[in-house]
């Protein structure tokens, strides 16, 4: 079983402010949740391949390529802002 000074200690890491009544609340809790973990401990696990990822699903990233479709100059000549070496300046934010 936890104790309350342990359970206020945990709480004192988490930056939570626990009232007396939570205090005991939570040591039953999470005396619980320990043996919990103390059951999984006893399950063998030898012959299991490690799983990390369940679905099979895999990211699919494309190549990361320029298309140029000849529409540049148009969208240039419809900014309202100076255009230099076929890049928009705008105003410095900063």
């Amino acid at each position: 079983m936890i104790s309350e000074k342990e359970v206020r200690h945990i709480a004192k890491l988490a930056k939570l402010e626990l009232t007396d009544s939570e205090v005991k609340k939570f040591s039953g809790e999470l005396s619980d949740i320990l043996d919990f973990f103390k059951t999984l401990q006893k399950v063998k696990t030898d012959k299991v391949e490690e799983t990390s990822q369940v679905t099979g699903l895999e990211n699919v990233i494309r190549s990361d390529e320029i298309e140029v479709d000849g529409n540049e100059t148009a969208l240039l000549e419809c900014t309202p802002h100076k255009v230099k070496d076929h890049s928009v300046q705008i105003p410095k934010i900063m």
